[in-house]
């Protein structure tokens, strides 16, 4: 089934890089969710992202609850090469403000939507 769908480990991995490896021996997902400020530094958030590709789990940079208007995870997720970012639907300004910078991010470098294909199989 993972070879179709995204099973996207959230509270499973927490971000954390020591779960994560136990989630890869398990096979628990196939796609981790990113919450930059869950695990405590950048430095650790990019060390669990780099073992995620690694292992060819999908990446997907989300916001959390309480959000404020910073953008850092749209730069974040376009730094990566993240296929997907998880905010919401821009009803909010925290949110429009994220899809307003992926704008931005893509105005600039003029890239091309990939769809599907941008996204790990």
């Amino acid at each position: 089934m993972g070879d179709e769908v995204s099973i996207v480990g959230d509270d499973l991995f927490v971000t954390n890089k020591k779960i994560l490896e136990k989630g890869i021996n398990n096979g628990s997902a196939n796609s981790i969710l990113i919450k930059v400020n869950q695990i405590g530094t950048v430095s650790e958030t990019l060390e669990t992202i780099s073992l995620a590709n690694q292992n060819n789990i999908n990446t997907v940079i989300s916001h959390r609850s309480g959000e404020t208007e910073d953008t850092f995870i749209s730069d974040l997720a376009v730094g990566i090469g993240a296929g997907q970012i998880k905010t919401g639907a821009p009803s909010r300004s925290d949110r429009t403000a994220k899809y307003n910078r992926l704008l931005m991010i893509n105005s600039d470098n003029n890239f091309s939507f990939e769809g599907m294909n941008g996204i790990k199989q």
